[in-house]
């Protein structure tokens, strides 16, 4: 039993389930969708820097996205696929606040980039005569570098919470991952200040998704007076896969860290963090593939050229 959070040296994390007879499937079928996000994230990444006419502002962010999504993933999914195959998963304190702050960094990173991608998608729709000057290559990187700075801050935020926390409780994190709802209830101090911060950093996170409101508010009335119907359906398609991955991603981390843990206890919490830390990543680079155009177009330019190579 620790007195100080330094005397702890390892925690061991529960994994997903204890049941014997579901670790070697679990263990192929998120083996199956890690290769399928990298494969996905990296084929998505490569595209756009291999295709001329996908360097726009959109592309950009999206460019980012699957970065993210990518180093995201990576962060969570080989330790987790470790639990399934090894007797008792451990991991380092050190480790465990690497991967909380990683952890911390990408999503906080996500919501920023989403946001981001609203805002060109309302410039592109609502204002198309001045897209090129409003969303110049200044402007995107200054936005896509809010965006990680932001994300550093939430990261560090996070970091410094959990560093002063007291462990003094059994080691065993009930989870798949250092999360921050699971590293709080091993404390053996009072977690008030800690749950603050992460309601004050969900607040603060809150505002990326009060600007996609916003930004898709004045699309869809600036589409309503678009009085052809294929311009119409342009416009939508062109935000389509965005607002899916925006649902998604918002809804499945609003139900784990908004609500109480009474409504929701942490072993059905796992489920959402599962879907937007596992799956959703793997789905991002399927939704944008499939339902754009310009990817489908580079898509194939790039096969052709490499079939004459």
């Amino acid at each position: 039993m620790a007195t100080k959070n330094s005397s702890v040296t390892e925690f061991i994390l529960a994994g997903l389930t204890n049941q014997p007879g579901l670790q070697i499937p679990l263990f192929f079928l998120f083996l199956c969708f890690y290769v399928v996000t990298v494969v996905g994230n990296l084929g998505l990444i490569t595209l756009i820097g291999l295709n001329s006419h996908l360097h726009t502002p959109m592309y950009f962010f999206l460019f980012n996205l699957s970065l993210i999504d990518l180093c995201y993933s990576t962060t969570i999914t080989p330790k987790m696929l470790m639990s399934f195959v090894s007797k008792k998963n451990i991991i380092l304190h050190t480790g465990c606040m690497t991967q909380l702050f990683f952890f911390c960094f990408f999503v906080v990173s996500e919501c920023f980039i989403l946001s981001a991608m609203a805002y060109d998608r309302y410039v592109a729709i609502c204002k198309p005569l001045l897209y090129t000057v409003t969303m110049s290559p200044q402007v995107c990187f200054l936005l896509l570098l809010g965006v990680y700075l932001t994300g550093f801050s939430g990261a560090m935020a996070h970091m410094g919470s959990i560093v002063s926390l007291t462990f003094c409780a059994d080691n065993l994190v009930n989870h798949f991952m250092c999360d921050i709802l699971p590293l709080l209830e091993l404390s053996c101090n009072s977690t008030y200040v800690n749950e603050l911060v992460v309601y004050i950093v969900a607040i603060g996170v809150g505002m990326p998704v009060v600007t996609i409101f916003i930004s898709y508010g004045l699309i869809l009335s600036n589409i309503l007076y678009i009085r052809s119907t294929e311009g119409r359906s342009k416009a939508f398609s062109t935000c389509s896969s965005h607002i899916i991955v925006v649902s998604l991603f918002f809804g499945s981390g609003s139900f784990m860290y908004l609500k109480p843990p009474s409504i929701l206890p942490l072993d059905q919490g796992k489920v959402f963090s599962l879907f937007y830390t596992i799956v959703l990543p793997m789905l991002n680079p399927l939704i944008y593939s499939l339902r754009n155009k310009d990817v489908k177009v580079a898509l194939r330019k790039t096969l052709r050229r490499k079939r004459f190579f």
